[in-house]
């Protein structure tokens, strides 16, 4: 599918001191995670912020699809927020994507943190306002415990102005071998796919393409990839880093690997493909990812590398 021409638009660095604004635009959160994931923020030199509304609740949402949006544009337009970062995912995102008034984010950039449910937003805020998004750990999960973000490459995603090497994990194994460059795109599958044949539907054309998931059986993930491919949302794409993907088992006793799934798939579209990078949905020191930006990706032999080639911030 092709990528949006809009120009991208990189938000201001977020350094020592700056205030962040936390919101909920998805599930509903607990207040004790959300004062840890807070606590945590102010030891690494933020001033966190939230409305108190952020503890509503509307069935499984953090209160209604007004309060949400209400929330998330006045952050974006307070002078004194420099970043904002997403409590937790869960389900709820999606409502907000009609309703939102995107010439006022538009107006505002700013950097917005978060990932499962929240990638709907993300690839929104990147494909339709041009915004650069970073998928990274949230304040009332990965922030509300320890060892749960990746500092160093938070620092270089959000205050770094030049290029960086994305600290990978020793778990990251090669399915495919090739170099490339491309815009770092994606999140999580399951939402991805559901963005299918809607306005929001995701635009992978020139992409090096993020794909993490939680607790999805490998049939699943089959499925779901199959679909990008039967769609033609694979053809453009120029390179595939897939995460985690915590608990993407069928069962304890399975006679093949998730990795033999994937390879399966990908292996005929002739570009690199990595397995296992650490962000979103993961079991400690979530990295950030920045979104919208050229990154250059290299598989060769066990070798592999992802670097930002350009800032995702400005000065």
């Amino acid at each position: 599918m092709p990528a949006s021409n809009i120009q991208i638009v990189k938000p201001p660095v977020l350094r020592p001191g700056d205030t962040v604004g936390i919101v909920a635009p998805a599930s509903n959160i607990k207040r004790a995670d959300l004062d840890a994931g807070c606590e945590a923020l102010r030891r690494a030199g933020y001033r966190p912020v939230y409305n108190e509304a952020i503890l509503d609740r509307d069935l499984y949402f953090a209160g209604s699809i007004d309060r949400r949006v209400r929330e998330l544009e006045e952050m974006f337009a307070r002078d004194d927020v420099r970043a904002i970062i997403c409590a937790r995912g869960g389900y709820g995102a999606n409502y907000l994507l009609a309703t939102l008034n995107l010439d006022k984010i538009k107006a505002h950039p700013k950097i917005f943190v978060g990932y499962s449910d929240l990638t709907c937003l993300l690839t929104y805020f990147t494909d339709s306002a041009g915004l650069v998004t970073f998928h990274g750990p949230m304040a009332a999960k990965d922030w509300s415990h320890a060892d749960g973000v990746d500092l160093s490459a938070w620092e270089s995603a959000l205050a770094r102005t030049n290029s960086w090497d994305i600290p990978l994990n020793r778990e990251v194994t090669a399915l495919a071998q090739g170099e490339t460059e491309g815009r770092l795109y994606g999140g999580c599958l399951s939402i991805m796919v559901a963005s299918l044949g809607t306005p929001y539907e995701i635009k992978t054309e020139g992409t090096i393409l993020f794909v993490e998931d939680l607790a999805a059986k490998p049939y699943q993930i089959d499925r779901m990839l199959m679909q990008l491919k039967l769609g033609g949302y694979f053809d453009g794409v120029r390179g595939i880093v897939f995460g985690q993907m915590l608990d993407c088992i069928q069962s304890s006793s399975q006679d093949y690997k998730l990795q033999e799934v994937i390879t399966r798939i990908v292996s005929d579209l002739n570009i690199p493909v990595a397995y296992g990078l650490k962000s979103g949905h993961v079991t400690s020191e979530n990295i950030t990812l920045p979104f919208g930006v050229r990154a250059g990706l290299s598989v060769c032999g066990e070798s592999v590398k992802l670097r930002v080639i350009e800032a995702a911030v400005t000065a």
